[in-house]
């Protein structure tokens, strides 16, 4: 969701600084003439100068902040607007400056009482209601931005930018049908606006309409050759669709600037898949989440087999798990020193590197170093102590992901939704880490087991899952991890799932003994987890003919 800068012209109050001494007035008039040459850091200086001969000017530490807002220093320029409050504290301007540089330092919950004040200082200005609803968006409260934007439409009717950000919180309340027509009337006042035209196919890949969103992207790759974010979106439509050549491709735009994951800034060459490696020492970065991880180190054993010695370096929680990974020499925590390498190559890289298609993915599975003897030994003891001598089978259950994940809105599960599966005659086990509290009484009511405090890394819940009969997951790391441990996984997924697991089709390419449970239009989970708890309450009574 994005909107027009702030302009001279959205000035909310107009300043009249008192009388000053001769010389304030000359560094205020020098500063001010900087200003128009484009000087921004000489006119900061003499305004610096004559806030330090007048400390107590608001109208100096207006123009003060303003010069540092030019130069693009957003901290410093917010604490200029913020002494101008203290003298001045009925200045709506000042406030409405401060809630936009605190946008700009993406801290929208203390952006919210300064729009707050400009509204009650200077009520109904279109600027303040407009830019407030971004900052209640960037914290994900749709439904008041959504009403701020139905109000500063209402003020300025003819504004792109309100169309869009409207579109952009229906978006956000997963009301993608809703919100077409609203990117359409941003892009008749704005033609061309690749802002909207972005939105509107990103609404269009949510209802599944792929054709019309590609085409979309492509009109915007015309307008905009080189935009990241139509390159990226069609790469991420052509993995979904199986077209695996461009999408893998595709995806490496994620490089560019604005885009780029956390990564270092290696004087070695990255290894693209071409270039020898026999003898090389080649580090494996991990670059974005433990789910990815998981599920691309597969490859690992297959850059040894071409004679490279491989390092990972990967997260923390997963280096325990992948340490023993077959064709590995070194596996070590990204926040370790690393070693001396020749090569390096990002970990969600390697199916570009490998030229992976369809049907070449490297399915085979298991592919994880097995869990300790010993501690498997001691999960299952505390699962028997805890779930008693009568042998049922054993659910593990992880309903949501992380919930900074920019689709999490979609891809997990309200737990309520899934209380139905506790009827069936199995034995549930909690995978979920960091469960709200109101969750962890649910739990409780339905007599499931939770011993996420004692999952301290991956190799821990790695010797969990191995005591478990079946896994039921969202989208998220712990579905990875079964899955790679060719443990019986069933994964609900949203309508417009991630690409990894393509559409019309309930079984995956990377992960054999995967079972995917997917919403249909309707995008209920409810209609999930009903097809789930079919499922179980049939695999269950199974399970108990077999065990007798």
């Amino acid at each position: 969701m994005t909107s027009r800068e702030h302009r001279p012209d959205d000035r909310l109050t107009e300043m009249d600084p008192r009388p000053s001494g001769a010389g304030i007035d000359r560094l205020r008039s020098l500063g001010i003439a900087l200003e128009q040459q484009g000087r921004h850091e000489a006119a900061y200086n003499a305004f610096d100068q004559a806030v330090r001969l007048r400390p107590d000017d608001a109208a100096l530490w207006a123009s003060r902040g303003n010069a540092l807002a030019n130069l693009a220093r957003p901290q410093e320029s917010l604490t200029s607007y913020q002494r101008v409050l203290q003298f001045s504290p009925k200045d709506a301007d000042a406030a409405f400056r401060c809630g936009l540089l605190l946008l700009t330092l993406k801290q929208p919950q203390q952006a919210l009482p300064y729009f707050d004040l400009a509204d009650e200082l200077h009520p109904n200005h279109p600027a303040v209601i407009e830019q407030r609803a971004l900052a209640l968006h960037a914290l994900g409260r749709f439904d008041e931005a959504l009403v701020d934007n139905q109000f500063a439409l209402a003020l300025n009717p003819t504004s792109a930018d309100v169309c869009n950000n409207i579109g952009a919180c229906l978006q956000g309340l997963s009301r993608d049908e809703e919100a077409l027509p609203w990117f359409d009337k941003a892009v008749a006042l704005r033609p061309g606006s690749v802002v909207a035209l972005i939105n509107k196919a990103r609404s269009l890949t949510q209802i599944l309409r792929l054709d019309e969103a590609m085409a979309i992207y492509r009109h915007v790759r015309a307008i905009d050759p080189d935009n990241a974010d139509a390159i990226w979106n069609s790469a991420l439509l052509c993995l979904l669709t199986g077209d695996f050549a461009a999408g893998w491709a595709g995806r490496e735009i994620r490089w560019q600037a604005h885009m780029r994951p956390p990564y270092p800034d290696f004087a070695q060459p990255m290894w693209r898949g071409t270039q020898d490696v026999e003898g090389k020492t080649v580090l494996l970065y991990a670059e974005e989440g433990n789910g990815d991880t998981i599920q691309f180190v597969r490859y690992a054993p297959d850059l040894a087999a071409r004679g490279a010695r491989v390092i990972l370096a990967v997260q923390d929680a997963l280096q325990p798990l992948l340490t023993g990974l077959p064709g590995v020499s070194l596996c070590i925590a990204r926040s370790s020193q690393l070693p001396p390498f020749d090569l390096h190559c990002p970990i969600c890289s390697l199916p570009f590197a490998f030229g992976t298609r369809l049907e070449t993915i490297p399915s085979a599975t298991p592919y994880l170093p097995p869990p300790a003897q010993a501690r498997l030994q001691s999960w299952e003891q505390r699962l028997r102590e805890r779930l008693g001598p009568d042998r049922k089978c054993r659910v593990g259950l992880v309903w949501s992901g992380n919930p900074n994940h920019g689709n999490d809105r979609n891809r997990s599960v309200p737990l309520r939704a899934l209380l139905r599966l506790f009827d069936a005659d199995a034995a549930f086990v909690s995978l979920q880490k960091d469960a709200r509290p109101e969750d962890r009484a649910m739990l409780e009511e339905g007599g499931v087991v939770d011993l996420t405090a004692d999952l301290s890394d991956f190799a821990e819940t790695a010797a969990l899952v191995s005591c478990l009969d079946i896994v039921i997951s969202v989208d998220t790391s712990v579905a990875h991890l079964a899955g790679a441990l060719a443990r019986p996984t069933w994964i609900m997924l949203p309508y417009s799932p991630d690409f990894r697991w393509l559409l019309d089709r309930d079984d995956s390419p990377w992960y054999p003994t995967a079972q995917l449970f997917r919403q249909s239009a309707a995008r209920d989970w409810n209609e999930v987890a009903d097809r789930v708890r079919s499922a179980l309450a049939s695999h269950a009574q199974s399970f108990r003919s077999q065990r007798g």
